[in-house]
């Protein structure tokens, strides 16, 4: 690999800029591919944009850029695209820096400004060195998340057929999803979780790139599209009412996954929706949904007894748990809080419905 240091003004830099919004960011006269298929969209917010301008106004020198020479003589943005868009966008007036656009400054402070010499590493080498390279120094400025980082490795047809459904801005699947979904779009949040979903692989990064290895060549991303919305279909057709606030992080996919061929009455999971929402045992809201699929209790997080009702009802028990023959006595930590009548007949985290037993006996009764 052949890496050397170029010295760009940013005006030589802004010359030609564009951003076509789904049909990629060029500047540098048309020759630099500012958003590869393996690069994330825009994501700076106004006041990392203004830092950037601020440093390229007083002179200071802004961190170094990497960009790879492709074999038709042009390049592609290795590490730095949110500068080189702050910059571009700034020259080329689309935001003001405070309060001024850059064609509001007198002749010499803008001139000072197109002429201010950037550091540019071009690299020269394989597509794999690239990408090894990109994985290696990209690290100053906001982290890749981890699939920013999987597109990059895989990028190809695929991911950039995908990326047109998952993540632009107001992309179809936002547009669907987002009462159900705790992602961000613009970190790769939404393709992620597809891809988890379809894989079956929830919390599973090695599976995740597996599917993202095979698929890398794929002529489109038709399959996880058609997928994903298969999964919103199932959501709002089941759960007719939507919650997005506790909705949004269910594990839907997995879900879908397993039940989407079971028969479901949708009035009456609406009703014991709500009957668990009001039901002030239940302590983790968005836990209903997996419970009213899987009958598994954990999901509800149900309230447990405090440290206070256990002492009390230890004292009144005077350590004695009723299921040990002979009335066998038991040190308080040896012990643990049972609801005598359990939530699902009613019973509530009262301490007349608390009782101590020993450990053994608490675990064989609850099946833990």
């Amino acid at each position: 690999m052949n890496i050397e240091l170029k010295r760009i003004t940013v005006g030589e830099l802004a010359d030609g800029y564009e951003d076509n919004a789904e049909g990629g960011v060029v500047a540098f006269g048309g020759k630099l591919d500012v958003r590869p298929p393996y690069q994330r969209e825009f994501i700076y917010k106004d006041k990392q944009r203004d830092a950037v301008i601020n440093t390229v106004t007083k002179g200071f020198p802004l961190n170094v850029m990497y960009w790879a020479v492709r074999a038709d003589g042009g390049f592609e943005v290795i590490d730095g695209q949110q500068r080189t868009i702050s910059v571009c966008q700034y020259v080329t007036g689309v935001f003001s820096f405070q309060n001024l656009y850059i064609h509001n400054l007198p002749d010499d402070v803008r001139e000072k400004i197109l002429g201010y010499k950037l550091m540019i590493y071009q690299c020269t080498g394989t597509d794999s060195e690239r990408l090894d390279w990109f994985r290696t120094i990209n690290i100053a400025g906001v982290k890749l998340s981890d699939q920013e980082l999987r597109n990059a490795v895989y990028a190809g047809s695929w991911v950039s057929d995908a990326k047109r459904y998952f993540s632009k801005t107001g992309c179809a699947a936002y547009q669907i999803g987002q009462d159900y979904l705790d992602a961000e779009l613009n970190r790769q949040g939404y393709l992620e979780t597809a891809i988890d979903w379809i894989s079956e692989a929830y919390g599973n990064a090695d599976i995740i790139e597996k599917y993202m290895g095979k698929h890398q060549h794929a002529k489109d991303a038709k399959k996880l599209w058609e997928y994903y919305q298969a999964v919103i279909d199932w959501v709002g057709e089941t759960f007719t009412k939507k919650r997005s606030k506790i909705m949004k992080g269910v594990p839907w996919g997995v879900l879908y996954n397993k039940f989407k061929d079971e028969k479901f009455d949708p009035k009456k999971i609406e009703a014991e929706t709500v009957k668990l929402i009001d039901d002030d045992e239940v302590t983790n809201q968005k836990g209903i949904y997996r419970y009213i699929l899987t009958r598994d209790e954990k999901y509800l997080s149900l309230r447990t007894f405090n440290d206070k009702e256990k002492q009390k009802a230890y004292e009144k028990q005077k350590g004695i748990c009723p299921k040990c023959p002979k009335s066998k006595h038991w040190e308080l930590e040896e012990m643990e809080a049972d609801h005598i009548t359990p939530w699902h007949a009613g019973g509530k985290t009262m301490l007349d419905n608390c009782q101590m037993l020993c450990k053994d006996h608490n675990r064989r009764k609850s099946g833990k």
